[in-house]
């Protein structure tokens, strides 16, 4: 029963890296306009740029999981157990979104900006499954915020930070803009300074632990490389 996952060391790096890599990727993207045919027009322009850009944000929103997961048994409170299901849903709504983004990036390398500019347009007001969730990625922000700092998890400060994230717009091929920087800056100021120091009070590695990541990293480098064959 003592066993928890994630654990200090996997959650702690998840309240560090997640909101860096949200915030890289918003920063990466920000000299382009926001809406998607000046976006995928960047794509078409600045490939390697956006392709960066959003690929991290996508990485960031990932490992977010992890981060969510950890704080809210932390928090412990039924508040918090409600906003963990809200913000993890939203999550899943980001990377479903972040798929159709990359399904755009394709199509502009194929078809070129102007026609991945008419197929996205042609569908975006599609229903989906997630058209009827869309609250909960920016909801779920609010009352985790509210959950951390009633659990004395977060100071008031902080709490605000937190709550902030529920600011960052949603959809398909979006940009940055202000709302976007300070949703992301928020988040790292409520979550990497908590992140620092759980992974601080974390037991030291083992030299058997240390020697047991090498061949296990160099073990998932080559599933890494052989599932890109599929």
């Amino acid at each position: 029963m003592g066993f928890k996952f994630p654990n200090g060391w996997i959650g702690g790096a998840a309240l560090v890296l997640g909101p860096v890599l949200l915030l890289a990727g918003t920063l990466l993207r920000a000299p382009f306009n926001f809406f998607f045919p000046d976006q995928l027009r960047a794509v078409a322009e600045h490939p390697a740029l956006m392709t960066a850009a959003y690929t991290a944000f996508l990485a960031g929103n990932v490992v977010m999981w992890a981060a969510v997961a950890f704080l809210v048994p932390l928090i412990g409170t039924r508040w918090a157990a409600w906003a963990g299901v809200l913000v993890t849903v939203g999550l899943f709504e980001r990377t479903f979104h972040a798929g159709v983004d990359h399904a755009a990036f394709s199509a502009t390398k194929h078809l070129g900006a102007y026609g991945a500019t008419e197929l996205v347009a042609a569908g975006y007001q599609e229903l989906h499954l997630f058209s009827f969730l869309s609250f909960t990625v920016m909801f779920g922000w609010f009352v985790l915020a509210v959950a951390a700092y009633r659990g004395r998890v977060l100071g008031p400060v902080r709490a605000v930070a937190l709550a902030a994230m529920g600011l960052l717009p949603l959809g398909v091929l979006k940009g940055t803009e202000a709302l976007s920087v300070v949703g992301t800056v928020g988040l790292c100021v409520a979550l990497v300074p908590l992140g620092i120091r759980v992974i601080r009070r974390q037991p030291r590695p083992t030299r058997r632990n240390v020697l047991t990541v090498v061949p296990v990293a160099v073990g998932l480098g080559a599933l890494a490389v052989l599932s890109t064959l599929g």
